[in-house]
C-alpha cells in the first residue's frame, strides 16, 4: 500500500480513506442545500470534497512494486518529468503520476471501450453500450494483449497497471474525484483495478474517430432518397490536384519491384484506379452510376452501377442507414466529433530553410475540445540509457496509455495527422432465420451474449452476432432491424424478404501491434528505426512527418490498409451476399508512399490527398480531404523561403495561427458587386471593402462574411437535402423527389432534420468549398435557386442567391450581435465552452457549473490552418480545436515550445485545470523543457517515489 512519508504544499497527507469519502459526500450534500438557498458555492466545494483528490507533488511517497527511486519533477504548469533507472519502474511511475492527475477520465475511457458506461451512469447509456459491445473494442485489445504485442511491451503495460492499482489501492472515489463524490448520489459505484488491456483498448476508441470515410459512404447512400448521381457528383467534387498539392510531391511507385521509391524522377504509370470525379453511387435497378475511375474511363459506376446492385435508392435502406447515424452520432466521442471535421496540421522544414540550419517541426492536431484536455504533457528520462532503460523521450501522451504518441526524444521528433484512407466499410447482408446469404449459400452467425450491468438498473443481455464481414451493426438499433420492404435493387440481389442487415468490416477489428508502435517510436533514433517502427501503426492509419538532430526531414504513411476489387472502390455500402466485394488483400508496407529530404525541403500534411493518384496504383480512399489548409501552409512556407528567406520558431508557431480564409478571397469579389438596395445591409457589406479576409476574434467583417458563407450553403445547399443529413428540429416543406427539379407546390411535405447540430450537412469545410468553387462558374444551375419564402425574395440565379443570403445574414446578426455593426465581432458568434464530458453534459446545473469552463471569443474558423473548427449548417460555435500546438527545434531541443487546450489536472479546481487556455487561445507558446540542465531549471515541486 502506498504510504506518504512527507506532505507539502499545502496538502494533507492521507488518512483513512472510509472516513474522508463520508465527509466528502456530505459536504456534496451540503453544497447543494447551500445553493438551494442562495449562498455561494465556492467556499463549500472546496472544502474539503475538491482537494481531497488533489496530488501529493512534493516529499516521498512508497510504492510497492518499484525495483528503484524515481524522482517525478513538475513545473510550473504542473507538468510532470519523470526519471527512473529502469523501463518498468519509469512506466509504473507514468502509470502512478498520470492516476493522480487524470483518472476520471481515465475511468471512463475503459467504460467507454468495453462498453461498460451503464456502470457509471446508469440506464441512459444502455444502448451506447449495446453498440459498442457489438464492436468489442475490447474483445479486439485483449487479443492483441495476449497474442500479438511482443514481451517488452507486454512487460511495460503491465508496469504502468501496477503504477495505477498502486494509487487506486486504498482509496475511495472521493479521493479520486470529486466526480466520483457527485456519482454516489445515484449509484454505489467504486472504480475497480486498472489492467493492461484498458491501456490497449484506448488505441480503438482513437482509432473510431479517426476512422476515415465511413460518414461520407453513409452520407452518399443517404442523399439518394432526393438525389441523383448527377447531383451526388456535384456534392462531392474531383480532388484539386493542380491547385492543392499532395503530401508526396517527389516519390514514385516502381511497378517493377512493387515499392513505393521517395525522391524525384518521373511519375508512375499507375492504373488509373483513383480517387475520380465521381460518386460512385449506384441507382438501384438499372445499374447506373457516376464513374470514380477516369484513368480507365469504365469507372466503377456505370456498368458497374458502383454498388448499384446494392440498391442505395428507395425507402429501405435509408432507413436503416438514418438509424445506423443515429447510434453513432449518440455516442460519446473520444477524441473527435463521431468521426467528423477531424484534422490537424503537421509540418517540417529542413536546415536549408531555417534559421538554426537544422530542422524545425510543427504540430497541431484538430479534435474534439474536451475538459480536461485529451492530451497530457509529459516526459520519460532513464537517468542512463541502456539496455536496462531505453528511453528518453518527451511529448504528448494519452492518460491511460504508457508511452509518449507524440512528441521527441534525444535524436528524433515527430508528429501525427490523420491520413484519412478508407479502412472501413459497411456491407447490407441478406439475413434468414438460420444465418446470412453468402455466395448463395447460408452461413451462420459467429455469436455471443453480452451482460450489461446498470447502475441502479436491471442487468440487460443482448446478442451479438457477425457475419465474415464483421459485427451486425444493424441488431443495435429498431431502425436498423426495420425490414427494407420498399429498397431497390436488381435481379442479382436475393429477394429482399424481411430486408436486409447492415454489417461493418474495420480494419481497428482485427487485432494489431500498435502498441508495439508506440514504444518503437519512442526508442528510435534515426530515419530506419522510425520507418521500421511505422510499419507496426496499423490503426489507426497516420500520416507521420519526421525530423532528426542529423538535419534530415521525412513522410511515411502507415496502416493496415485493404485493397478492393475494381466493382467496388469503398465510397457507398456493398452487397455483403456477394464474395466479388469483399476485401482482396492489404497494400504492402513496401508499397506505401514515403518520402526522405525531398529537394524541395520541407513537407506538409493536413489531411489532403496523400498522392497524385496518376501516380499510385491503388485507391487509398474516395473522400480526402480537399487541402485548404494544406495548400495555404504550403503558400506559407514558400513566402518564407523565396529569395533565401529562412524560418524561425516562431515563424512556424505563427503559421500555426494563420486565420486566412481561403472561401472569402473566392466569394467576397464576388459579393462586392451585388447591387444591394436596403441601406442597412449595404452598411454590412460595406465591412468586407478592404478585408483581408483574416479570421480574428475582433473582426466585424469575418462575422458577417461567415454569415454570408452560412446562409449560401444554408439556401443553396441545406434546403435540398434529405433530412437525414439536417439539424435535428429544423423543418422545412419540401418537394417529395429531386428538389432542385420542376416544384409542385400541391405536392409538397414537411420534413423535420434529423442530425445533431454539429455533425449536419453542409457543414461549411472544404469539401463544401470546393463544391461552391466548381459551381461559380455556373450561374444558372438549380443549386443557385431558392424560393421566396414570404416576405424574403426568392433566387433564380447565383448572383440573387448571394443578394438573399446577404440580406439574410444581416438580419441574423442583428437578432444575435445587434443593430450596431461597429459592435459586431467573430469571436462573439465564434465562442469555445470547454465541458467535462461526462457530467458536464448531462448532470445537474450545479455540477456542470463546478466542471464547466469558458467562454473563450476565439479567431479562425473552418478549414483555416487556425481550424477552430464550426459547423455551418448548426451555427457559430466552436465545435473542433487545435487540442495542442508543438514546434520542435532540432537544433536547440530545449527551444521547443508547447501549449495544451487545457492543463495537466483533471480535477476541477486545480491550479492546473485550465492555466494553459488563456495562452492557448492567445496563440503562445510554453518553454518545453528537455535536458537535464533545463528541465532542473524549471522545476517548482519534486516527489520521490521510493521502493
Amino acid at each position: 500500500m502506498p504510504t506518504d512519508t512527507t506532505a507539502s504544499t499545502g496538502q494533507q497527507p492521507v488518512k483513512s480513506g472510509r472516513k474522508r469519502g463520508r465527509k466528502a459526500r456530505l459536504l456534496v450534500f451540503v453544497l447543494v442545500l447551500a445553493l438551494i438557498g442562495g449562498v455561494a458555492y465556492g467556499a463549500y466545494w472546496s472544502i474539503g470534497t475538491v482537494r481531497a483528490s488533489f496530488p501529493q507533488t512534493k516529499g516521498s511517497i512508497t510504492l510497492k512494486g518499484l525495483s528503484g527511486p524515481v524522482d517525478v519533477k513538475r513545473d510550473g504548469h504542473g507538468i510532470p518529468q519523470i526519471y527512473a533507472s529502469s523501463d518498468e519502474d519509469l512506466f509504473m511511475a507514468q502509470g502512478y503520476v498520470q492516476a493522480q492527475d487524470r483518472f476520471y477520465e481515465m475511468d471512463v475511457r475503459r467504460h467507454m471501450t468495453s462498453g461498460r458506461l451503464s456502470e457509471m451512469f446508469g440506464e441512459s447509456q444502455i444502448e451506447n453500450d449495446e453498440f459498442l459491445r457489438t464492436l468489442g473494442w475490447d474483445r479486439v485489445a485483449k487479443q492483441e494483449y495476449e497474442k500479438k504485442l511482443s514481451p517488452a511491451t507486454k512487460k511495460y503495460l503491465d508496469a504502468y497497471a501496477k503504477g495505477v492499482n498502486a494509487y487506486l489501492e486504498g482509496k475511495e472515489g472521493a479521493d479520486i474525484s470529486l466526480e466520483y463524490a457527485a456519482l454516489g448520489f445515484t449509484n454505489d459505484y467504486t472504480p475497480g483495478p486498472w489492467t493492461p488491456v484498458d491501456s490497449v483498448a484506448w488505441l480503438k476508441a482513437m482509432a473510431w474517430d479517426l476512422r476515415g470515410n465511413m460518414q461520407d459512404e453513409i452520407d452518399r447512400a443517404l442523399l439518394t432518397s432526393r438525389l441523383g448521381p448527377e447531383q451526388i457528383a456535384d456534392l462531392y467534387p474531383a480532388y484539386p490536384y493542380g491547385r492543392n498539392k499532395p503530401v508526396v510531391q517527389e516519390g514514385q511507385y516502381n511497378e517493377l519491384t512493387g515499392a513505393y521509391e521517395s525522391g524525384g524522377g518521373e511519375s508512375g504509370t499507375g492504373d488509373g484506379t483513383g480517387t475520380g470525379d465521381g460518386t460512385g453511387t449506384g441507382i438501384g435497378g438499372d445499374g447506373t452510376g457516376v464513374g470514380t475511375d477516369p484513368g480507365t474511363g469504365a469507372g466503377t459506376g456505370g456498368a458497374e452501377g458502383a454498388s448499384g446492385a446494392v440498391g442505395t435508392g428507395g425507402g429501405g435502406l435509408e432507413s436503416q442507414l438514418s438509424g445506423l447515424q443515429e447510434v453513432l452520432q449518440n455516442l460519446p466521442t473520444a477524441v473527435g466529433v463521431n468521426g467528423d471535421g477531424i484534422g490537424s496540421n503537421s509540418w517540417v522544414v529542413s536546415g536549408n530553410h531555417t534559421v538554426t540550419g537544422e530542422p524545425l517541426l510543427a504540430n497541431d492536431p484538430h479534435l474534439s475540445a474536451s475538459l480536461p484536455s485529451v492530451w497530457y504533457q509529459m516526459g520519460l528520462h532513464c537517468r542512463s540509457v541502456s539496455a536496462a532503460c531505453q528511453y528518453d523521450v518527451t511529448g504528448f501522451t494519452f492518460a491511460g496509455m504508457p508511452g509518449v504518441i507524440i512528441g521527441h526524444n534525444a535524436d528524433v521528433a515527430w508528429g501525427l495527422t490523420n491520413s484519412g484512407v478508407d479502412v472501413t466499410d459497411l456491407y447490407l447482408e441478406k439475413i434468414t432465420g438460420e444465418g446470412y446469404q453468402y455466395d448463395g449459400k447460408v452461413v451462420p452467425f459467429k455469436a455471443r451474449e453480452e451482460t450489461i450491468k446498470v447502475a441502479g438498473g436491471a442487468s440487460r443481455k443482448i446478442i451479438v452476432r457477425e457475419t465474415g464481414n464483421g459485427p451486425l451493426l444493424s441488431d443495435r438499433s429498431p431502425e436498423l432491424v426495420r425490414t427494407g420492404k420498399k429498397a431497390t435493387v436488381d435481379s442479382a440481389a436475393p429477394d429482399r424478404g424481411d430486408g436486409y442487415g447492415v454489417s461493418l468490416r474495420w480494419t481497428a477489428l482485427e487485432a494489431g501491434r500498435t502498441m508495439d508502435a508506440v514504444f518503437a517510436m519512442n526508442r528510435a533514433k534515426n530515419w530506419d528505426d522510425f520507418r521500421e517502427a511505422a510499419t507496426l501503426f496499423e490503426v489507426p492509419s497516420q500520416n507521420l512527418v519526421y525530423a532528426d538532430t542529423e538535419g534530415h526531414i521525412g513522410y511515411t504513411l502507415p496502416g493496415r490498409i485493404p485493397t478492393r476489387a475494381k466493382n467496388h472502390d469503398g465510397s457507398v455500402p456493398a452487397p455483403g451476399w456477394n464474395s466479388e466485394y469483399r476485401w482482396t488483400d492489404w497494400i504492402d508496407q513496401d508499397a506505401l508512399p514515403y518520402e526522405f529530404d525531398p529537394d524541395r525541403g520541407y513537407i506538409v500534411t493536413a489531411n489532403q490527398a496523400v498522392v497524385d493518384p496518376d501516380a499510385y496504383p491503388y485507391t487509398l480512399t474516395t473522400d480526402w480531404g480537399y487541402g485548404a489548409r494544406s495548400q495555404r501552409i504550403n503558400d506559407l512556407i514558400q513566402s518564407k523561403i523565396k529569395d533565401g528567406g529562412k524560418i524561425s520558431t516562431d515563424d512556424m508557431r505563427q503559421m500555426q495561427l494563420d486565420n486566412s480564409s481561403g472561401i472569402a478571397k473566392l466569394l467576397v469579389p464576388e459579393l462586392l458587386k451585388i447591387d444591394v438596395k436596403d441601406p442597412e445591409v449595404r452598411k454590412a457589406q460595406k465591412l468586407l471593402e478592404g478585408w483581408d479576409y483574416t479570421q480574428d476574434a475582433d473582426s466585424a467583417a469575418a462575422a458577417y462574411f461567415n454569415s454570408v458563407w452560412r446562409n449560401v450553403l444554408k439556401l443553396g445547399f441545406g434546403h435540398k437535402l434529405p433530412k437525414e443529413l439536417r439539424v435535428k428540429g429544423q423543418c422545412l416543406w419540401v418537394d417529395p423527389v429531386n428538389p432542385t427539379g420542376p416544384a409542385d407546390e400541391s405536392a409538397k411535405v414537411r420534413e423535420c432534420g434529423m442530425r445533431e447540430a454539429d455533425q449536419a450537412q453542409p457543414d461549411g469545410g472544404d469539401r463544401w468549398f470546393e463544391v461552391v468553387r466548381t459551381l461559380m462558374e455556373k450561374e444558372d444551375s438549380a443549386w443557385w435557386t431558392t424560393p421566396k419564402a414570404g416576405a424574403r425574395e426568392g433566387a433564380e440565379n447565383r448572383d440573387e442567391l448571394f443578394r438573399r443570403a446577404m440580406i439574410d445574414a444581416r438580419w441574423e446578426l442583428t437578432a444575435k450581435l445587434g443593430k450596431d455593426i461597429d459592435t459586431w465581432s467573430w469571436g462573439r458568434l465564434h465562442r469555445l465552452f470547454l465541458k467535462n464530458q461526462t457530467l458536464g453534459t448531462s448532470g445537474p446545473d450545479v455540477l456542470q457549473y463546478v466542471l464547466n469552463r469558458g467562454p473563450w471569443k476565439l479567431g479562425g474558423g473552418e478549414a483555416t490552418v487556425n481550424a477552430t473548427g464550426w459547423n455551418a449548417a448548426g451555427g457559430y460555435g466552436v465545435v473542433w480545436v487545435p487540442s495542442m500546438r508543438m514546434v520542435v527545434n532540432l537544433g536547440d531541443l530545449d527551444k521547443s515550445r508547447w501549449i495544451n487546450l487545457s492543463g495537466a489536472s483533471g480535477h476541477a479546481y486545480s491550479s492546473h485545470y485550465v492555466d494553459q487556455t488563456d495562452k492557448w487561445a492567445e496563440g503562445e507558446l510554453l518553454e518545453w523543457a528537455y535536458s537535464d540542465k533545463a528541465v532542473e531549471g524549471s522545476t517548482s515541486d519534486t516527489l520521490l517515489l521510493k521502493p
